[in-house]
C-alpha cells in the first residue's frame, strides 16, 4: 500500500469512527451518505436518466429526497423506496413512494416489480440490511430489473475490514463477488470511475449493466 493509499484509508476510518453521516442532512432530511457518494449520484442520474430508481433501506428518506430534488431539476424521473417499517417526519414528495415490508421477501420484490412501467429505465440502490445473505437475495431480486447501461450500487462495501468494522462479518462485499460470480452477476462490472474522489462507502460497489450477454470484458478503471 502506497502512502496516498494509507491516507484514504486513515481518512475513511476516521469519517466513519465519527458517525458524521447521522448528522448529514438534505434539505433538513436526515441522509446518511457520504457526500462525496451523492455527488456521484447526481453524475450518474444526470447522465443516464433512469425513469425509476428502486432504492432498498429508506431509514429517514433523505437518499430518496436527494434523488428526487435531483429529479426534481432535470425534469423527470422517480423513486420507489423500501424500508422494513413505516418512520414519521420522511418527507413526502410526488417523485417518492414509500414500500414497507423486508426488501428480500417475495411479496415485497412482487410489488416493486409491479410498479416498473414498461419500457422504463431502471437504476438500483441497496442499503437495507448488510449481511451478506440478505444482499445476494436483493442482487439476484432485483438485479433482473436493472436495465443494460444503468448502475445498480450496493452501498457500505466497506464494511468488513474494506477498510471498517472489520469484526462485522461478510457482508456487501463478499455478496457482490459472490453475486458476480453468478450467471446475471456477469452482466456487471465494477466501474472504479464512480470512485474517483478516492473515498466511497461503496468500494466495489458501482455496478454497471451491460447488453446482458454474460460476457465481462474486464472492469473499467
Amino acid at each position: 500500500m502506497d502512502r496516498s493509499d494509507e491516507i484514504v484509508r486513515d481518512f475513511h476510518k476516521l469519517y466513519y469512527d465519527s458517525a458524521v453521516q447521522a448528522r448529514t442532512e438534505w434539505l433538513g432530511v436526515k441522509a446518511r451518505k457520504v457526500p462525496l457518494d451523492l455527488w456521484i449520484y447526481q453524475e450518474i442520474v444526470f447522465e443516464k436518466r433512469p425513469g425509476l430508481v428502486i432504492e432498498t433501506g429508506t431509514a429517514h428518506g433523505g437518499s430518496a429526497y436527494f434523488l428526487a430534488s435531483i429529479f426534481d431539476l432535470i425534469g423527470s424521473g422517480r423513486i420507489v423506496t423500501v424500508d422494513i417499517k413505516p418512520r414519521e417526519g420522511r418527507p413526502e414528495h410526488p417523485r417518492i413512494a414509500y414500500v414497507h415490508g423486508d426488501s428480500a421477501a417475495p411479496e415485497i420484490v412482487a410489488d416493486v416489480t409491479k410498479r416498473v412501467e414498461p419500457g422504463e429505465d431502471v437504476m438500483v440502490i441497496l442499503d437495507s440490511a448488510h449481511d451478506c445473505d440478505h444482499v445476494l437475495k436483493e442482487l439476484h431480486a432485483y438485479g433482473p430489473l436493472v436495465t443494460p447501461g444503468q448502475y445498480l450500487v450496493v452501498e457500505d462495501t466497506n464494511v468488513n475490514g474494506h477498510p471498517v468494522r472489520p469484526e462485522w462479518g461478510p457482508g456487501p462485499m463478499e455478496a457482490v463477488e459472490a453475486f458476480r460470480e453468478q450467471d446475471l452477476g456477469r452482466n456487471f462490472t465494477v466501474d472504479h470511475d464512480r470512485e474517483k474522489f478516492f473515498m466511497t462507502f461503496n468500494p466495489d460497489g458501482y455496478l454497471l449493466r451491460g447488453d446482458g450477454d454474460g460476457v465481462r470484458d474486464g472492469d473499467r478503471r
